[in-house]
């Protein structure tokens, strides 16, 4: 039985949020991320979803919508699926990061699927919980058609996954924003379809 999950990235952010770190910071889309969004949803428009599930963050939110006006499908927000928590370097530029916690930054640079970030997330955590997340819906839809919006770091774990590479190669996998991904499962195998389209 086939299960075919399309794997969206939100558009372009606000302009507030770019050279920062905005992991759980809620922010919109800027004007471009909403272009980007309906021009990536025509990748869908033939498509018969299930179902549309999206990380609560607003800018996800607001590029699920996108997705729903085109797909039918209303969209149901899923904490698991929200981009890492940064912990006490959201909402800071890489610049002050590397100028306050410099052995931090470099560890992050240099090894970023072990850093732990600063009363924040490690990667590890959250690719068990987007792969979790993940195994769940499969079983839930199963045989069936849904789309995931989400972010960068969430879908390259979901796209990593499915291939089977190891965690310490997800960051060689491209997500421009409102890429769009489509993967099909067909019970333990998975095939990657489009990616980064």
């Amino acid at each position: 039985m086939t299960t075919r999950i399309w794997v969206l990235r939100h558009g372009e952010p606000e302009e507030s949020a770019r050279g920062r770190c905005y992991g759980k910071l809620d922010v919109g889309l800027s004007a471009d991320g909403i272009s980007q969004m309906r021009a990536a949803v025509t990748l869908l428009e033939d498509e018969s979803l299930d179902a549309i599930y999206a990380s609560p963050r607003t800018r996800t939110m607001e590029s699920a919508r996108v997705v729903a006006e085109v797909c039918g499908p209303s969209v149901i927000p899923l904490e698991p699926l929200s981009e890492i928590d940064f912990g006490d370097f959201e909402g800071r530029t890489y610049d002050e990061i590397a100028a306050t916690h410099p052995e931090k930054y470099r560890e992050w640079m240099e090894r970023p699927t072990q850093v732990q970030f600063p009363n924040g997330e490690s990667f590890i955590a959250m690719w068990e919980r987007v792969t979790g997340c993940v195994l769940e819906l499969l079983e839930e839809h199963k045989g069936r058609t849904i789309a995931l919006v989400s972010h960068g770091g969430v879908n390259r774990i979901v796209l990593a996954w499915a291939m089977g590479l190891p965690r310490d190669n997800v960051f060689h996998l491209g997500q421009k924003y409102a890429a769009v991904n489509a993967i099909q499962w067909f019970d333990e195998f998975a095939q990657i379809e489009l990616m980064n389209a």
